[in-house]
């Protein structure tokens, strides 16, 4: 069964020879006493053509018998395609395989999907097939690239010094940041071990340990919500450096990526990238990950509009908020419903409305504003924006994080809506000068933006305690086209500068010794000056590949609450393993659910329940079931419990005369009179096949 080598690497030079292929089947076409099939494997395609003539009546009976996505393997001779059989679309479209022999070595069950038309099939679907969904060329190309991509870096990274490291999964939970993913300990009953967001403590341990250069192709947890471009485990290209500064770790990631893109997709990058401070990015584009792969800049026009009679702009402004513009060049014949739809576009993001103006073909501006400003205010408020005839200017009043938030999010929109966002086009930029922190609402106390041992700038560091919010960190982001990539920063090496961060964050003495007490320790041996940085490899690769979300470049991923369709985890475990855990049982000694009261809730006759909603329920599902409603009662219960004595009561009785109809039951069909006419029965309900997964 050895093959000779794979399908799709066969070429003209290979006619003549006798090989072995392997592979599943494709497509078969039978065209009687001639069977052609598609064999496919992870290379391509390559056409076997079945001829009676040439095999024996057991081998060509085989033959005929297969069936889509059988796996077999064929011997026999390559050879040139007559001409009218030439496909110029197959890397193999000029030769096929003369069959003299054929192996069926694995039967196939009808798919739930054609291969072949899979990326128009359901995601759902997709996903629960994983390892059928798989063998599409599509996905196989994605997950090649991927591992592309990891083998440039490793092989870049080591040209270049680092050492590997790898750092532990299971470790102790440091809850600054994102929510962890906790396993109870059997050894140690009551603690637990935390999955890594990040190597963060670790690779700065070893640089304690004078390893100087590490990096590592990391897997991360974070329990957050999900989104396109998030998933609860990830992998994380994770860097450290000792006796570096920020300028000699930009350089390194600069050169780095720099060859990524090279060597994966050729492309030549070789002007600097781009750097913005955090302040320079939020004022120009409303975001500190801003796409520049199109103009569309925000300018700031609120002392031009102070004193002007637009009550919204001046009063504004008067009380310390901002008014900021963006000119979409080009745009002032936009219909009304248009503006409309960019004007609700701008409230979704916080906006309370949105002023604009269109400067018609012979430079008269067309909008309401005209009214409250002089001519000469007016020259000067376009000429700041630099507003030409033809350009559509549109405005946003508030609050500095409305108005960026506002324009920041239309800026986008618009690029969206004039489509001046390519996949094709990549533009990278370095983020500098974070905010050391930022004020949590919810713990009525200041965060820290990026971590808790990120160093500020010397000259912010008398601040640290006096006045956190005007702190810089020296913490910078490499973004892609819109997207953060990764991040970094220059790390604390100093005890005194260290315990002041802490105390900025509020931690008592103790409390900081609790959490990162080990690292404390390590500290007062000798610490270099480091930074690092960490980037997400699965958003790289999705980007670069231009794909929709990180499902497309991960073999197996989660979906949006988490879970994994194919392999249905999360899941309830045995009663038995929870015991030995020492974890609080959610079911007592005979499986009934327990109520919050402690009280056992009584089994639900699912009989009844089938009866009464008229479905049809499988053993399985009615477990499932009972079990989910049992969990409602249990909920229930807890809302029982509530105390509601002081909250008034908010209902509304309507009078109930005249608001029913008589019950007049007419006569009544038997089941089987019912069912008579139905395509499809079983036990006395209509049978509906499973369509949906």
């Amino acid at each position: 069964m050895k093959r000779t080598k794979y399908c799709g690497s066969f070429n003209e030079r290979d006619i003549g020879q006798f090989v072995t292929v392997t592979g599943w089947v494709q497509t078969k076409r039978d065209m009687g006493g001639v069977i052609f099939v598609d064999l496919r494997d992870r290379e391509g395609l390559l056409q076997v053509v079945f001829n009676a003539q040439n095999l024996s009546v057991t081998d060509f009976s085989a033959a005929e018998r297969l069936k889509s996505e059988a796996v077999i393997s064929v011997n026999g001779d390559i050879r040139q395609r007559d001409e009218e059989t030439l496909n110029p679309r197959l890397k193999t479209g000029t030769i096929e395989l003369t069959a003299k022999q054929i192996e069926i070595v694995s039967e196939a069950e009808p798919i739930p999907f054609s291969i072949e038309e899979g990326g128009k099939v359901r995601e759902d679907l997709r996903l629960k097939y994983r390892y059928l969904d798989i063998r599409r060329p599509e996905m196989l190309n994605n997950l090649r690239c991927r591992h592309s991509v990891s083998k440039v870096i490793h092989e870049f990274l080591d040209d270049e010094g680092f050492i590997e490291v790898e750092t532990p999964i299971l470790t102790k939970s440091t809850p600054e940041g994102a929510r962890d993913y906790l396993v109870p300990s059997r050894v140690h009953p009551g603690s637990f071990y935390a999955l890594p967001q990040s190597p963060q403590i670790f690779k700065q341990l070893l640089m304690v340990g004078g390893i100087d250069k590490y990096y590592q192709i990391a897997r991360c947890f974070r329990d957050e919500d999900l989104r396109a471009d998030r998933q609860p485990e990830f992998t994380q290209v994770d860097l450290e450096m000792s006796f570096v500064d920020q300028e000699d770790i930009l350089q390194h990631l600069e050169k780095l990526f720099k060859h990524i893109f090279k060597a994966i997709k050729g492309i030549e990058i070789n002007e600097a990238f781009p750097r913005l401070t955090w302040s320079e990015a939020m004022d120009k584009y409303g975001s500190d990950k801003p796409d520049l792969r199109f103009d569309l800049p925000i300018i700031d026009v609120t002392e031009l509009v102070r004193n002007c009679g637009f009550s919204v702009f001046s009063k504004e402004a008067g009380n310390g908020g901002v008014i900021r513009a963006i000119n979409v060049k080009g745009c002032a014949d936009l219909t009304r419903s248009t503006i409309d739809n960019i004007t609700q576009k701008a409230i979704s993001f916080g906006a309370k409305g949105m002023a604009w103006i269109a400067i018609k073909e012979d430079g008269e501006p067309y909008s309401v504003l005209t009214k409250y400003f002089s001519e000469e205010q007016m020259s000067d408020l376009l000429q700041a924006v630099d507003g030409k005839p033809g350009d559509f200017i549109l405005f946003s009043a508030d609050k500095y994080s409305t108005v960026c938030r506002t324009l920041g999010g239309l800026r986008l929109y618009l690029a969206d809506m004039l489509k001046l966002r390519r996949a094709d086009d990549y533009k990278l930029l370095f983020v500098t000068s974070f905010p050391q922190f930022e004020y949590s609402e919810e713990e009525k106390r200041y965060i820290a933006t990026h971590h808790p041992f990120t160093m500020p700038y010397p000259e912010d560091i008398p601040y640290l305690i006096s006045d956190p919010a005007r702190v810089r960190s020296q913490a910078y982001d490499l973004v892609l086209n819109g997207i953060e990539l990764g991040s970094g920063s220059i790390r604390i090496h100093k005890k005194d500068i260290q315990q002041k961060m802490f105390e900025a964050l509020g931690f008592t003495p103790d409390e900081a010794k609790e959490r990162f007490g080990f690292m404390i320790d390590a500290f007062q041996y000798g610490t270099p000056p480091h930074g690092g940085f960490a980037f997400g490899l699965d958003r790289l690769v999705m980007l670069m590949i231009g794909a929709d979300s990180l499902r497309d470049i991960i073999a197996f991923p989660k979906i949006k609450d988490g879970s994994c369709v194919m392999t249905d985890a999360p899941s309830t475990v045995d009663q038995s393993q929870l015991e030995i855990l020492g974890l609080n049982m959610t079911q007592g000694e005979t499986g009934t659910v327990k109520s919050p009261t402690g009280k056992s809730l009584p089994s639900i006759n699912m009989d009844n329940v089938a009866s009464h909603s008229m479905f049809y329920l499988a053993d399985d599902e009615r477990t499932s079931i009972e079990r989910e409603m049992q969990d409602i009662i249990a909920f229930a219960g807890q809302l029982s419990q509530a105390d509601t004595a002081d909250i008034p009561a908010t209902c509304h009785i309507v009078n109930k005369e005249n608001v029913f109809r008589p019950d007049l039951p007419k006569v009544t069909f038997t089941r089987e009179e019912l069912l008579e006419n139905t395509p499809q029965k079983q036990d006395g309900y209509i049978f509906v096949p499973q369509i949906v997964e």
